[in-house]
């Protein structure tokens, strides 16, 4: 069995049924953090299907991505660097934009006091690594 995702109508992600449902609802658990919707839908009567709204998600991997680059907390980077590089994937397959990966990194408010700036983040050499171990 496998999952299917889908941003607009295009495949991105044909993956087995563990990451595939765990990527769903790690993305639902994320959604108050990214301050909007997924995008990431589930067909009715076919729990394998997932249509994803490329317009929704391209923001909320946006709004993740930027959060992910802009904190200097070594516990927050590290829970969401996984899902994060994997959105990236689908986003990219989907030709989504996504203009805080292209950009500076930034800052966040959840930050620790005196954290400092955030570490050079390896976003890049994972959405590489995760794109030739997903197939479409």
């Amino acid at each position: 069995m496998s999952q299917y995702f889908s941003i607009d109508g295009r495949p991105v992600w044909n993956p087995a049924n563990g990451p595939g449902t765990l990527f769903a609802r790690l993305a639902e658990t994320l959604v108050p953090l990214a301050g909007r919707p997924s995008g990431i839908g589930v067909t009715p009567g076919d729990p394998d299907d997932h249509p994803i709204d490329g317009a929704a998600f391209g923001a909320f991997t946006d709004a993740l991505v930027s959060e992910y680059r802009a904190t200097a907390h070594p516990i927050q980077r590290a829970l969401l660097e996984g899902f994060v590089a994997t959105a990236a994937v689908l986003a990219r397959r989907g030709r989504l934009a996504l203009p805080a990966l292209d950009g500076p990194p930034g800052t966040s408010p959840r930050d620790l006091p005196g954290g400092g700036a955030a570490a050079p983040d390896r976003l890049a050499a994972l959405i590489a690594e995760y794109a030739g171990a997903m197939p479409a």
